[in-house]
């Protein structure tokens, strides 16, 4: 598995040769662009500077795994819903164009006073629009496992199984909800692993079973990225060479209970 960096909160305020110097420096393989920050991609962005931020991964060892949105499609607007639908193809024209290989987007909430199943339908169904759109370009859609209420991975499940679209893929996000009543992760991770091309990871010092994911991640033969996505440091480059120490030590760990 291969170690990359999400630019939420750790990176969002490094520009983007910042951003690709420290990652090739450091040991990070690729990063995942979150919207609004510093780095300035965004569907904005004329031709040529797109045509400058592929050549600029094209040129270093950092792989420009993806671009994180914020569309979302729960809300009851029918306006505010087609806003985030085309917001979403915004973005996949833009990964195109970069060189980007998927566009992050994600469910976010089940709004009060609307049926579960109405609104589980209706993000089943705009994701089957945006990920047959992306398809087009050559563009993965990755659905992150996000939201108070939508980060339960049988909500997700629900989500792309109503979609049925084979461009359609799964960020795991590492979130307590991952969780089961006894602690564990195993029966979650099942429910969505045939679809997992994302792996978001945060704090490795909690108590999220850590070895267990790498663990059941190598067993599916997950050769993706993992991309740690933590809070910003006074020191970030101290932090990122722990980061990358510590997340050789859990595969390396994971691979020892593997062979028992």
């Amino acid at each position: 598995m291969k170690l990359g960096l999400v630019t939420y909160q750790l990176g969002a305020g490094w520009d983007l040769d910042t951003l690709i110097e420290k990652c090739s420096r450091l040991g990070f393989e690729g990063v995942e662009l979150r919207t609004t920050h510093k780095h300035g991609v965004e569907p904005a962005i004329s031709p040529s500077k797109r045509a400058e931020v592929k050549g600029k991964f094209e040129n270093s060892p950092v792989e420009l795994v993806g671009l994180g949105s914020c569309c979302e499609y729960h809300s009851g607007d029918p306006a505010e819903l087609q806003k985030n639908i085309e917001m979403t193809k915004e973005f996949v024209i833009l990964a195109h164009d970069v060189g980007a290989a998927g566009v992050k987007v994600r469910p976010n909430a089940l709004p009060p006073g609307i049926p579960r199943g109405k609104t589980l339908e209706q993000i089943g169904v705009a994701l089957r629009e945006a990920a047959g759109f992306a398809s087009g370009y050559g563009v993965k859609i990755r659905l992150e496992v996000h939201g108070r209420e939508t980060s339960r991975p049988s909500c997700v499940k629900q989500i792309v199984d109503i979609a049925d679209s084979r461009n359609l893929f799964v960020c795991w996000n590492s979130g307590k909800n991952d969780l089961d009543e006894s602690g564990s992760i195993e029966q979650n991770f099942h429910l969505l692993k045939d679809r997992i091309e994302l792996c978001h990871i945060n704090e490795l010092s909690s108590d999220y079973p850590w070895t267990v994911l790498f663990s059941l991640l190598q067993k599916e033969g997950y050769g993706g990225f993992c991309l740690a996505e933590v809070p910003a440091s006074s020191e970030p480059e101290r932090l990122m060479e722990y980061y990358r120490a510590l997340f050789n030590a859990f595969q390396q760990l994971a691979s020892k209970c593997q062979g028992g």
